[in-house]
Order: structure tokens, then sequence, then C-alpha cells
């Protein structure tokens, strides 16, 4: 009888531990948050364990007081603060390297209008953004400073068609407080998004609008009929581009629209091998849209991104009838500015478009597509690139106004103690966690970093593009 008690009793608590375990609380769950100049976000899953693909009924609530004003943890001692939302969401986690490597994990979630069993999704303005039901709420962790992301979008907001935006929030779920967050918009279809139209299967609605990425294959993939190349333009045979479908997704196409957007992805490719690529009237840029092209290389080469070109590399398409040539949007820098240890990510002197020899010999499977080899092969591209690079240098990325970016956000962070409580939840200065190239000692020590790696990045850059520091 003692035996079975001990056993029971066991059998409980493991069931216990598994069951907080699924939910990935921080190391420390007793982080008090008295008020913070953030948005407060609640989420409630009422002890149902969240997974990675299958979505879970939830209900959050989010109180933002507006700029300027503080948010109070406490509601019965601060009656009357403002909602900004509350309400149901479908939520599960999102993510690849940002889920399996990372403790602290993101999460992806619909918003509702009513019990997930029986509710439709709902489009919604979230602290400002725009409407829309389709949301992330990023974790920043290997990133330290919790700005790599945010940084890109702001400094390439000017110039892109659309880049997320995002806002920093403190996150509490069932009760416990998880740290720092962005609330994320996605690159997704959406009014206030990528306004892409529905395909249909026949004449010119079949033609667009398409939102595809370059990634790895944890979904269905179309492989290109081409290789990655090494920075002398040879193939490596062994590595393949894979591309997956995000608008539609690949089981809302039918064979039509499957057939016409791989056919698509065939000319543009076919243009970009062939000894006439260059031609400006029968060569690559019949299919793709330069300036768009150009914009996402100085975002991905700016913070020399080991991951771009190669993951999360989104792209799309709209009808032939409006402008159906590909054009690029940005996602994904955690890993940018120095915050990369493997396969030259830290450096400063090299281009990301030539990594191919140096993620191959690491053992990469994903390499970069040989796409931007060719652009870069082309002195017209080049030329374009330079003075599209000059035109951003004298503007939002002068130096000065680089770094006042990266101060601004870290000021959000530290004046009312957000990166403290997150640090205590999730304590790593001093620390390596994978894959820094930097261990920073405190919060103030990675920002300096960034900013020094920054002044670093830029000054090659200028040398490489021909920008001078008269012309700045």
């Amino acid at each position: 009888m003692k035996r079975l008690f001990f056993i029971t009793m066991l059998v409980l608590v493991l069931a216990g531990c598994k069951h907080e375990a699924d939910n990935f609380p921080p190391d420390d769950t007793g982080v008090v948050l008295t008020s913070t100049n953030l948005p407060i976000v609640w989420v409630e899953v009422r002890g149902k364990t969240i997974d990675r693909y299958e979505r879970i009924d939830a209900r959050m609530k989010i109180i933002d007081n507006g700029q300027g004003q503080l948010n109070y943890a406490d509601t019965v001692a601060h009656p009357g603060q403002r909602i900004d939302y509350q309400g149901h969401i479908a939520l599960r986690y999102r993510g690849n390297s940002t889920y399996n490597d990372s403790p602290k994990k993101p999460y992806s979630f619909r918003t509702l209008d009513g019990p997930m069993k029986y509710a439709s999704k709902q489009k919604v303005k979230i602290l400002g953004m725009g409407r829309d039901d389709n949301w992330a709420l990023l974790a920043p962790y290997a990133d330290k400073s919790m700005m790599r992301d945010l940084l890109t979008y702001e400094l390439m907001r000017p110039w892109m068609e659309f880049t997320p935006q995002g806002r920093y929030c403190e996150l509490f779920v069932d009760g416990t407080y998880y740290g720092v967050y962005i609330l994320s918009e996605v690159v997704s279809k959406g009014r206030h998004r990528l306004d892409l139209l529905k395909p249909r299967d026949e004449g010119e609605e079949l033609t667009g609008d398409y939102l595809l990425e370059v990634d790895c294959n944890d979904e269905v993939t179309y492989t290109s009929r081409y290789h990655p190349v090494s920075s002398t333009g040879v193939p490596y045979k062994d590595r393949h581009i894979l591309i997956q479908y995000k608008y539609p997704n690949h089981d809302k196409l039918d064979d039509r629209q499957l057939a016409y957007i791989h056919s698509c992805i065939n000319r543009m490719e076919a243009a970009l091998a062939s000894p006439g690529y260059s031609d400006p009237e029968t060569g690559y840029r019949r299919y793709l849209d330069v300036e768009s092209f150009i914009d996402y290389q100085i975002a991905t080469e700016l913070g020399h991104n080991v991951d771009g070109y190669r993951l999360s590399g989104k792209f799309y398409k709209r009808r032939d009838d409006v402008d159906g040539r590909f054009k690029m949007a940005i996602w994904d820098t955690n890993l940018a500015y120095g915050n990369c240890d493997r396969c030259d990510g830290w450096r400063t002197d090299t281009w990301v478009y030539q990594s191919n020899d140096v993620l191959y010999r690491a053992g990469e499977v994903y390499l970069v597509p040989f796409w931007w080899y060719r652009l870069n092969s082309d002195e017209a591209y080049t030329a374009q690139l330079k003075a599209r690079w000059a035109q951003m240098r004298a503007a939002n990325l002068s130096e000065d106004r680089v770094m006042a970016s990266v101060d601004s956000l870290a000021s959000v962070l530290t004046s009312h103690g957000a990166e403290a409580r997150n640090s205590q939840a999730w304590p790593r200065w001093g620390q390596y966690v994978w894959p820094n190239y930097y261990v920073a000692k405190d919060f103030n020590d990675e920002v300096a970093y960034i900013k020094r790696w920054l002044h670093d990045r830029i000054a090659w850059m200028d040398q490489a593009l021909d920008f001078g520091p008269a012309e700045e």
C-alpha cells in the first residue's frame, strides 16, 4: 500500500513537471512587474499545453495606456486602464531555430470572434498596427539586445513596399511573467500588409497574387531546377533551392495555379542563368523588380545576416496586369549585426551573398540561391545598387541616424526596467548563448558592441560601394 502511494505521488509529480515544461516557463518564474512603459499582454490557456503545430483556444488581454503613460499589472489597484485588445485567440508556437534552440519560445496567434471551436478569424487593430487577424509574439533570446529585428524593419521601412511593424511588450502566460516579447505583424496577405489578391484558375486572375519563401524543407516545397553556386559560379550539385508556398498555402492551390507559379519561377531562373541574362529587355529584368531586390540585398548585407537570402527569403508576385515581376520582403534578422559565431556571421568585411563556400564547408544544407551571384555579376545591377546605397546613406542610413535608432530602441527597453525584468526571468549576461559571437557582460555592453560593429560595417560597405565620406 505504501509502495503504491509513493508510485502514485511520483507519477503526479512527473506529470506536473511535464506539464510545466510543455509551456516552457522562464528560469525565474517569480519576477514581479508593478509598472512598465511597455504594453502588458496576458495570455490565458488555463493549464492547456501549447502545441507547435496545432492551435489551441486561448484568451488575450492587452493593456496599453498610450505613449508616455505607464501600464500597471495590478488592475484592481489601477482600474480604468485602457484595454487595447481583449478576446479569443488561436495560439501555437512558431519558428524554426528560434523554437528549437531557444528556451524562450515565440508564438503565432490568430484573433477570433469567439471560442476557437465555433469562431471565425477576426481582423483587429493591435497597438496601433493595421487591422489583421494574423500576428506573432517574437521571443528574442539569442539576440540579447532584443532589437535586431526591429532595427532592420525601422531602417528599411522608408524604402520597401512592406516591412513589418512590431511593438515591445511584457508577457504573462497563465499569470507567470515570461519576459519582453515583440508583438509583431508578419509578412502575409492583408490590406495593411501585402495587399494580395486571391489567384483564380484561369485568365489574368491566374497570374497572381502569390507569396513564396526560400527556406528549408519543414513544409511542402518546390525544388528549383538550378543549384546554388560557389563564389566563382560553379554549381553545388548536392545542394538545392527549396521554395515554400506561403499564400495561398500549398493545400489551397489547384493544379493550374501550381503549374503557373512554377512556370514563373522557372522563367525567372532561366533568364538569370542564360548567357543574355543582363539584357535589359529579354533578361532577368522582365521577371523581377530590381529595386526591390536591391533593397532586400542592402538590408541583408547591412546586418551581414548569415541566414539572409537562403532562409526566410520571402518574395511575392502580383497579377501580370498590375506588375507581375517578383519582389522581395524582409523578415527574420535576429542573427544579424555580428550576432553569429558560425559561417563568418560576425564579420564586417565580406558579402553574405558570396558566403556559399563558407556555408558549404561548414556542412550547411541550405545555401544562397544562385540568383544573387548572377545579379551582382551584372554591371548595371551593381551600378544601381551603389546609387541606392548612396541614396539611403544620405537619408536614414546616415551613421548618426542609424546609431540614434539603436539608442532609441535601447531606451524603450531600459527606461522603466523591462530589460532588467526580462534578464531576471531569462539570465544570460556573461553566458554564451548559441550562436553568439560576442558574449556581453550586460545590456549596455551589448548595445555598445552593436554600435561598434555597425560603424565598421558601414565603413566597409561605403568603400565597397564607392560611397565617399564627402558624399554622406
